[in-house]
């Protein structure tokens, strides 16, 4: 068990192959005895980072789902997937390219796959597809920042991808043309990398306690207020707290005190300067 006093904050785990998102947030929630939860899933296929929150950070899972993600995949040319993944049923169709196509970038619309977990109806996509439902699901705006070919052998391409939330990296591949997604791992969420993954963070019978990483570090993506007195108590009491002219912020601020963050809240400019509205408290 981890030490009371740290139970809140983020563990970096490194989701094997073949686990669901699901298994791992279960796994870590029996190492830690705390409320848990997670900030975005990677698929059973998938490997790779996985932000599971615990504690008071289970509060905060919008902050951490918006970052912008990194992912190393693999394609497989000449063949298509049901589900744009190795899981789903494999055509062969033998169109393989001399080389790979010029991969998409910039902001981009996409349709989620009908095998996802974008909710339809209140119910889950992947199962009405299961059943053999019609639907179509609705084109969402995405960002691809990056979409570089890092190599090319044969009816295979390896591809490093950095694009912003909620992207069905199966989904670019597949629309490279006669192409699935034959392996993918997430290597990056914002400043979160794999590398700093607990490599023991699943394992039930793992020696020490697992690596959390607090809220004070946790948060440190977004901006910080430090605030103290009457504003402290304002703030950890769910109060809007006046800060004078700080015009030069924007999104979610971290109001903080010597102690460590105590909200995130939301900027606004009135005729008395920037009022901190909150969104979360994380005192009391």
């Amino acid at each position: 068990m981890v030490g009371v006093g740290v139970l809140d904050g983020v563990v970096l785990v490194d989701k094997p192959a073949g686990i669901s998102s699901h298994d791992a947030v279960a796994a870590v929630r029996g190492r830690t005895g705390a409320r848990t939860g997670h900030a975005g899933t990677l698929d059973p296929f998938a490997t790779g980072l996985l932000l599971v929150l615990v504690g008071r950070a289970t509060r905060l899972a919008r902050f951490f789902v918006e970052l912008p993600k990194t992912y190393r995949a693999v394609a497989r040319f000449g063949a298509v997937s049901s589900t744009h993944d190795p899981e789903g049923e494999i055509r062969l169709t033998g169109r393989v390219p001399s080389s790979p196509p010029a991969p998409p970038t910039g902001r981009l619309r996409q349709r989620p796959p009908e095998f996802s977990a974008v909710k339809v109806g209140g119910e889950r996509a992947y199962r009405r597809a299961r059943r053999g439902e019609r639907f179509e699901l609705a084109e969402r705006e995405i960002v691809v920042h990056r979409f570089d070919v890092l190599w090319h052998r044969g009816e295979h391409a390896g591809f490093e991808i950095e694009c912003s939330s909620g992207t069905y990296v199966r989904s670019l591949i597949a629309g490279l043309g006669d192409a699935y997604c034959a392996e993918l791992r997430r290597t990056r969420i914002g400043p979160f990398s794999v590398e700093d993954a607990d490599p023991g963070a699943l394992e039930q019978r793992a020696e020490g306690p697992v690596q959390v990483l607090g809220l004070d570090r946790a948060l440190g993506f977004l901006e910080r207020v430090h605030v103290g007195g009457a504003l402290a108590r304002a703030a950890g009491h769910g109060r809007p707290v006046a800060v004078g002219d700080r015009s030069g912020l924007s999104g979610p601020v971290v109001v903080a005190d010597d102690a460590g963050p105590i909200a995130v809240s939301e900027p606004e400019s009135g005729p008395e300067g920037t009022l901190l509205r909150p969104l979360v408290v994380l005192r009391g």
